[in-house]
């Protein structure tokens, strides 16, 4: 970390990544008179420095490493910290864009859903094999086999039945395909290795959407942090017919809690 000549009799101080060592540089920072830092984005390496010094009261600018580069200079006759701190203290460096503290809470637990949504959609995939291994065409007559149909004949075969037409009785009435069709997609080679992959894939399954509904339970807690800006009018209504929410839409009202 550099601060300006004059603010230290050392300009240039050189701290680790443990938590203490982070704490101190701010420490530092605020001693010397620092109200203002620039510092490249790194990913999530700079997560931890950006929150420690933002808490202490320090407004900090993530600066993108090919701004500073384009700058023109011999930056590698200094080090890179006094190369941005010259920078800074000229004025000529942007911040990114970086929302408020309950929006990046917000954002946080959102792409924490996303990747479990991902991870469960693979598993999805793993069931679909496991099956196709063993010549049962789940897929083929239903549009989901994690839907209501699906997952009721899946259930069935990991507990023994075998029967074909004693599976298609588990059909949903919503389902397009008949009992007859659904039955001849269910005479497979049943094989003790692939229901084992299919019973572990299931449960991988389920889960992960177990966690899915914990991280709509923050999402839905850290909405209701937000200030009302209306005067509790109700959200206007949605234009042309409403859709079906997706099958990894969150289970609560998001439009309604989210209605500025």
């Amino acid at each position: 970390m550099a601060v300006p000549e004059g603010a230290d009799e050392e300009s240039v101080r050189e701290f680790s990544c443990f938590t203490g060592n982070l704490h101190r540089l701010a420490d530092w920072l605020i001693v010397c008179g620092i109200e203002t830092v620039a510092m490249e984005s790194t990913g999530v390496y700079l997560i931890p420095i950006f929150e420690i010094l933002e808490t202490r009261g320090l407004e900090v600018k993530l600066v993108n490493a090919h701004h500073v580069k384009n700058v023109p200079g011999r930056k590698t006759d200094v080090l890179d910290c006094q190369w941005i701190q010259r920078l800074h203290s000229y004025g000529l460096l942007e911040g990114a864009f970086r929302p408020p503290e309950q929006v990046c809470v917000l954002r946080a637990y959102t792409r924490q859903r996303m990747t479990l949504v991902r991870y469960a959609a693979s598993h999805i995939q793993h069931m679909q094999k496991a099956l196709n291994q063993m010549n049962l065409l789940l897929h083929n007559v239903v549009s989901d086999i994690t839907g209501v149909t699906g997952m009721r004949i899946i259930k069935k075969i990991l507990s023994g039945q075998r029967n074909p037409q004693i599976l298609a009785g588990f059909r949903d009435h919503r389902c397009k395909n008949s009992e007859e069709t659904i039955a001849r997609s269910l005479e497979g080679n049943y094989r003790q290795e692939h229901l084992f992959s299919l019973k572990q894939s299931v449960e991988l399954f389920e889960f992960y959407q177990e966690k899915i509904v914990d991280c709509d339970h923050q999402i839905e807690e850290q909405i209701a942090t937000f200030d009302a800006r209306t005067d509790g009018a109700a959200p206007l209504p949605e234009n042309g017919k409403a859709h079906k929410p997706g099958r990894n839409a969150p289970k609560f009202n998001v439009r309604e809690d989210m209605h500025p």
